[in-house]
């Protein structure tokens, strides 16, 4: 079973998330936003696929504040995690924001919230599951 591990400082958005991966795409779904505990899993194997929110408002990696954008730069500067299919996921919306997220982190996705279509939410994360 595959495994996606959902960056979200929202427990609300991170439980929304995990019921429609695992209930509707049939997924193992794990849930953080400890930047030592991301690295960790991605390091490891044990996720597939991370779903990182853009705005994160509690994660800080060695005593710097960062968001999903520094996350998934870090993960994709990593030889070990370059590969690891990231999809930012993010309410700014505004035209312009989703090349500007994907070109400055290098994510290989991006959603913007709220998440209406679930089928749609499905299909993004499916297609680039490796």
């Amino acid at each position: 079973m595959k495994t996606v591990l959902i960056v979200d400082d929202d427990l609300i958005n991170a439980r929304v998330f995990s019921k429609i991966l695992s209930k509707r795409g049939g997924l193992e779904v794990k849930c953080t936003e400890n930047v030592e505990e991301i690295l960790k899993i991605a390091r490891s194997g044990q996720a597939d696929l991370i779903l990182i929110d853009v705005s994160l408002s509690h994660s800080a990696y060695q005593g710097k504040p960062v968001d999903g954008i520094k996350i998934t730069q870090m993960l994709k500067s990593d030889p070990k995690t370059a590969k690891l299919p990231v999809i930012l996921v993010t309410a700014h919306a505004m035209e312009g924001d989703r090349e500007n997220f994907l070109k400055q982190s290098g994510a290989d996705g991006y959603i913007s919230k709220p998440v209406v279509d679930h089928q749609l939410f499905i299909g993004q994360i499916l297609a680039l599951l490796p």
